[in-house]
């Protein structure tokens, strides 16, 4: 008889945990953000065997992970398996009704996260999770975050938050070579977030004058040798996206750009600089894909702000 706690996450990525949106686009970086509630339920459940459901496009990030025991990639078939398995916790972190509908038929005692509404066919939330209900309409009706996401998700376990760090299973080929990281380009759920390219060339011509080596973005269509490029780089210049993350999750210092998004809701561990653009704009942050105003707010990153965070984390 197996005494071991049975611990089931559902973080697939299809949908970003604390905003309103649900997609079909898995959201890595969503993942990554996930992944401090590991270190907090193994206080929490010490022993206990943790398994991990997540897409097929993100699994690289947490194949290998120390602190989970069984990873299964959503297709078809999982469903079924896992209504028929029993846990003493699940943690169901998608808003997809479907999902949420599985959830609701898996067998545990505990369950925290998203729950399916059979009134209205959408996602609602159980006990251990209304939190996050309300922190989704707080930042519906004033675009605002209450906390850091990380935050918000360990407590929601019942557990202190202690600076739990992000994790990844991936253990990199690569040393730092290079002083800069130029994590240029944005994924397609979130245009509005991008620096626009003139922009980059010309911070790559600031940090180049400033005696610092750069390089652009690799590993556009493999997710390890992404993080291979971003392990080698000491620090990652990036907009708000998934390189921020993994950078984290890795040691990096990070300088990160922010505009449609709230850098409130990111703790950097000390290691980061969170640089705003669109102050003055009514909408800020409007957490839309689209700029919803036309003023297309990453325009006006401020390069000397950046340039001068850079120096500050290099002199850590």
């Amino acid at each position: 008889m197996n005494s071991r706690p049975k611990i089931l996450i559902l973080k697939l990525g299809y949908s970003e945990t604390l905003d309103p949106e649900i997609g079909r686009v898995a959201s890595l970086g969503d993942v990554v953000r996930t992944t401090p509630i590991l270190e907090a339920l193994r206080e929490r459940h010490p022993g206990a065997h943790i398994s991990w459901v997540v897409s097929a496009s993100a699994e690289p990030l947490l194949h290998g992970h120390r602190r989970i025991d069984r990873i299964l990639v959503w297709d078809e078939f999982v469903p079924f398996q896992l209504m028929r398995e029993k846990f003493d916790v699940l943690v169901n972190l998608e808003k997809i009704p479907g999902v949420c509908a599985v959830a609701d038929m898996i067998d545990a005692w505990t369950k925290y996260g998203f729950r399916f509404d059979s009134l209205t066919g959408n996602y609602h939330a159980y006990e251990r999770g209304l939190n996050f209900i309300d922190y989704i309409a707080q930042k519906r009706a004033n675009g605002k975050a209450k906390a850091c996401w990380q935050k918000v998700l360990i407590e929601m376990m019942g557990v202190s938050w202690r600076e739990q760090p992000y994790e990844i299973g991936y253990r990199p080929a690569t040393d730092a070579s290079v002083d800069i990281g130029l994590n240029h380009m944005i994924g397609p759920k979130w245009p509005s977030k991008a620096m626009p390219r003139p922009r980059w060339e010309q911070l790559e011509h600031r940090l180049r004058g400033a005696g610092f080596t750069t390089s652009w973005q690799q590993g556009l269509e493999d997710l390890y040798q992404y993080m291979d490029w971003i392990n080698s780089c000491r620090i990652l210049v990036s907009q708000d996206s998934l390189g921020v993350h993994i950078a984290l999750a890795l040691g990096k210092a990070v300088v990160a750009m922010f505009g449609p998004t709230d850098a409130e809701e990111i703790f950097f561990y000390g290691r980061g600089r969170a640089i705003l653009a669109g102050r003055e704009c009514d909408l800020a942050p409007c957490y839309a894909p689209r700029c919803p105003s036309g003023r297309q707010c990453m325009r006006d990153v401020d390069i000397d702000e950046v340039v001068t965070s850079v120096h500050e984390l290099a002199r850590q």
